[in-house]
């Protein structure tokens, strides 16, 4: 029991550490998935926001499968090659994630009805610069799993995302597709774009805000602190039933 202590002892220091430690200057790079299997007439099989700092700057949908800038940050980066390459990118993604979504039924997952899935891919750079990267995924609003991108380990946070981590995990085609868009593709859009806003981000309010993908009530902090939070949640509750 003592060991266990003294990890857990560990583990509150280092979220105190990164909680602390946050700086202004680190960004992060958002794409925002939203898959419905099951659209209505008129509606997209398949919609995509970008998020910088939680600021919106571009969309997506399959139907003019263009991208649109839709704010300055946009405007200001919308003439770059990278932006032009994340089309065929953003296709990809949705071609994948349709795939497996069609394994979904109601039965699998708690909720009843159609289920619309959410991925949220992001990469952000830490204070030694290292950029990192995750996913995070849903059904109707609800986290389900997250994967780190740079450990390739998954963590189920919602009971109707177990099926999708057990398949997936199995699936090293997958996997390396999560990793490689996340720490190759986002990373790349990350530094490319990151030079043209640096300025702005500082002096920019966003005229637009999206909702997030994967709904949460939390207040936002960085991908690699939340995570730390659900390990250090499980952690506790292992040692308090043990």
């Amino acid at each position: 029991m003592g060991g266990s202590k003294s990890s857990l002892a560990f583990l509150v220091l280092l979220l105190i550490v990164l909680l602390s430690g946050t700086s202004s200057d680190a960004h992060s790079l958002s794409y925002n998935f939203t898959i419905n299997p099951r659209p209505r007439p008129g509606q997209p099989w398949y919609e995509v926001q970008g998020e910088v700092d939680q600021k919106v700057f571009l969309s997506y949908d399959c139907g003019t499968a263009e991208i649109k800038y839709l704010s300055p940050l946009g405007e200001e980066v919308k003439s770059m090659n990278a932006w032009e390459t994340q089309a065929g990118t953003l296709r990809d993604i949705g071609d994948l994630l349709k795939e497996h979504v069609s394994d979904v039924t109601p039965e699998r997952y708690t909720d009843k009805g159609p289920l619309t899935l959410q991925a949220r891919m992001t990469c952000w750079s830490k204070h030694n610069g290292h950029i990192n990267g995750s996913w995070q995924f849903g059904f109707n609003g609800k986290l389900s799993l997250l994967f780190d991108s740079e450990n390739g380990h998954w963590k189920v946070v919602h009971p109707g995302g177990r099926w999708m981590k057990e398949k997936w995990e199995k699936d090293r085609t997958v996997t390396d597709f999560f990793k490689k868009l996340s720490m190759g593709d986002c990373r790349r859009w990350y530094q490319a774009f990151l030079e043209r806003w640096e300025r702005m981000l500082k002096t920019t309010a966003s005229p637009t805000t999206g909702p997030p993908t994967v709904q949460s009530s939390a207040p936002a902090i960085s991908p690699v602190t939340w995570i730390l939070l659900v390990v250090l949640t499980s952690f506790i509750i292992t040692v308090f039933r043990g």
